[in-house]
């Protein structure tokens, strides 16, 4: 195994999570601390730490006069709202644990971990919700409560405990101790029923301080106030950390509860954040829009060439400052300069104008995606996580960042790479376990430490890369061992490219299912339409499909020049629409669930190969060197 040495812990925590919020209200009560907004699209109005104090004391005064007691589960099911976090603090305030759940999950999903996690309440978001829960209720026992957030049912909560002394609350959050559950936080659930981690306030309060203490200063300019708009789910272990950052850090926090793309942007434009939390897809959708937008506006090559410099420049930098080279040159340093005037700067006003730096997780962030933000003034720091350590256990150094890796482990956190490939983890934020599930508790350890799944390794400076999970390697039937993480990233940096699945499992070589970016596809052909006749447009259309095509052998074949020629891949397929959470292919996290979209698109698949006669023939122990290139099957899926 290769062990790396940490720095010491940070402080150790005391107390419940609701604590950081009364603290704060007593140390600067008129501190900003939420901000708000009435519908869609109304202005910003921000909450100080003394008004969320007070709403959170009302909300548990509700909660103790209806019956919740410190240890009972209450789950939440609900989007990304300033009510889920008042309604989450409120919880924690009189000792109760939270059960978070994903508004779009399926009622087999809620009927699952509801009773799987035996919750005696839940809080829906609206009708919708109220029904799904309705529709299962009768078949859990446990379960008195259903709020519903957009029928008052907070305010009535709050009525219904008025008179119930403060005092009563107080003296129930100063008894939560903090190695009692706070979270039991569900898997996403990419392969059988998701499992809840039992997350404990010591372990989600841990990766927050130590980022806070090591890292909080470059989440805004001296001087201001860090803000951070948190639109990623709170059902999931990544939001629950960013909303724990804010809290404990004192950084002012909005909510944007709807993820499309124009909301997002929309908001991103009138909240103006310091920092942005997010993960991989939303940094990559980024990039196309702009170029996107570039390319419409006739200034495509402009912008090919200020993304070219930026990744070089900061590519430079990185060298510089890991000691590697001298920096940009005098002729680098001049273009960059031009393009600050010319582009970078505005693609920074595309956010507000205000973001200095951001962090990218749920997956790793390519390294030239990586580059062209630093190269632009918007530093984007990979780190890694998951469910079962409450959140980030490795940061990037603060002024030692290396693109295309996570960081280095948190301090007070032990990493190993074990012989197989597989990183393990130990420390303070690594979960209790699995409710109600010691068979698969015990199989989560490896000798006290956590066995992640998945694969990884150090580089000589202690750096950690992620290239997979274990059980996602791909197995030809000649016996070759592909890990699909890499290629699926590098088939993504293509900008028509949304989603990619590599297969291959006892295949005579790997094959990859594509989506297409529909924005980006409608981006690029309005930059090459024109006018004409009904022949000349049904030629010009013939034009594009073969252009389209060829745009898609590209990205394939920039991916196999990352891999060996065995390795690389050799038929694909170009499904017409792309992987979704309403379909149940995506997770709420937006990980890909591989084992079902495998099953679903297996006709497919099985036409993808049949349609090469190559593939039609027995392999032999290296198929895959007789493929000379790239099968071309872009066909709609039936």
């Amino acid at each position: 195994m290769q062990p790396f040495s940490t720095a010491p812990p940070a402080a150790p925590v005391t107390g419940g999570l609701a604590d950081s919020l009364f603290d704060r209200a007593s140390r600067e009560p008129g501190l900003p601390l939420l901000s708000r907004r009435a519908g869609d699209g109304g202005p910003w109005t921000q909450v100080s730490a003394a008004e969320v104090r007070d709403e959170v004391v009302g909300l548990a005064k509700g909660l103790v006069t209806s019956g919740i007691r410190p240890g009972a589960r209450v789950a939440i099911m609900a989007r990304t709202r300033y009510e889920w976090t008042v309604l989450c603090l409120a919880l924690w305030t009189v000792g109760a644990e939270v059960v978070p759940v994903h508004p779009a999950s399926s009622r087999d999903q809620v009927e699952w971990i509801l009773g799987d996690a035996g919750c005696v309440g839940v809080v829906v978001e609206d009708e919708q919700g109220a029904m799904t829960v309705g529709s299962v209720c009768g078949r859990l026992p446990r379960l008195r409560h259903v709020w519903q957030l957009d029928d008052g049912a907070l305010p009535r909560l709050a009525e219904g405990g008025a008179l119930l002394p403060g005092s009563a609350v107080d003296s129930l959050r100063r008894i939560v101790p903090p190695d009692s559950p706070a979270v039991i936080a569900y898997t996403s659930g990419t392969s059988g029923r998701p499992k809840g981690c039992v997350l404990t306030h010591r372990g989600l309060a841990a990766p927050c301080d130590t980022l806070l203490a090591g890292w909080g200063h470059t989440t805004a300019p001296p001087g201001e106030q860090p803000s951070v708009l948190a639109f990623l789910p709170f059902s999931h272990v990544y939001g629950l950390m960013v909303q724990g950052i804010c809290l404990r850090g004192g950084l002012l926090m909005g909510h944007e509860p709807e993820p499309r793309e124009d909301a997002l942007a929309a908001d991103l434009l009138t909240f103006r954040p310091t920092f942005v939390f997010a993960v991989p897809s939303v940094f990559e959708k980024l990039y196309k829009n702009m170029l996107g937008r570039a390319r419409e506006a006739g200034r495509g090559t402009l912008f090919e060439r200020a993304v070219r410099t930026a990744q070089d420049h900061a590519a430079a930098v990185e060298r510089q400052r890991l000691g590697r080279g001298h920096g940009p040159g005098p002729e680098l340093r001049l273009q960059h300069a031009f393009y600050e005037r010319t582009v970078y700067r505005r693609l920074r006003a595309a956010l507000g104008g205000r973001v200095c730096g951001a962090v990218s997780g749920g997956s790793p962030l390519s390294r030239e995606t990586t580059l062209f933000f630093s190269g632009i003034g918007i530093p984007v720091h990979d780190g890694y996580g998951l469910t079962e350590t409450g959140g980030g256990v490795t940061a990037q150094p603060v002024g030692r960042e290396k693109a295309g890796t996570v960081g280095r482990p948190l301090p007070g956190t032990e990493i190993r790479v074990a012989e197989d490939g597989e990183i393990l983890v130990r420390g303070p934020s690594v979960f209790r376990g699995y409710a109600g599930d010691e068979g698969a508790t015990r199989a989560a350890f490896r000798d006290g430490w956590l066995a992640t799944g998945d694969i990884g390794r150090f580089d000589a400076e202690g750096y950690l890369s992620i290239t997979g999970r274990k059980k996602d390697v791909v197995v030809t039937s000649g016996g070759r061992s592909v890990a699909p993480a890499p290629l699926e990233e590098r088939l993504r940096m293509h900008p028509l490219v949304h989603q990619a699945v590599v297969v291959g499992d006892d295949r005579p070589c790997v094959g990859a299912l594509i989506t297409l970016d529909p924005d980006f596809v409608a981006h690029w052909r309005r930059a090459r339409s024109g006018r004409g006749g009904r022949r000349e447009r049904d030629e010009r259309e013939e034009l594009e499909e073969n252009a389209l095509r060829r745009e898609v052998r590209r990205a394939v074949a920039a991916a196999n020049s990352t891999v060996s020629r065995a390795e690389s891949i050799r038929v694909f397929r170009v499904l017409p629409q792309p992987f979704d959470t309403a379909g149940g292919l995506l997770t709420p996290s937006m990980k890909l669930r591989r084992d079902v979209i495998v099953r679903r698109y297996a006709e497919e698949i099985d036409a993808m190969y049949a349609a090469s006669p190559r593939a039609a023939r027995e392999p032999l122990p290296d198929a895959s060197a007789s493929w000379d290139d790239a099968d071309d099957v872009f066909r709609p899926a039936r």
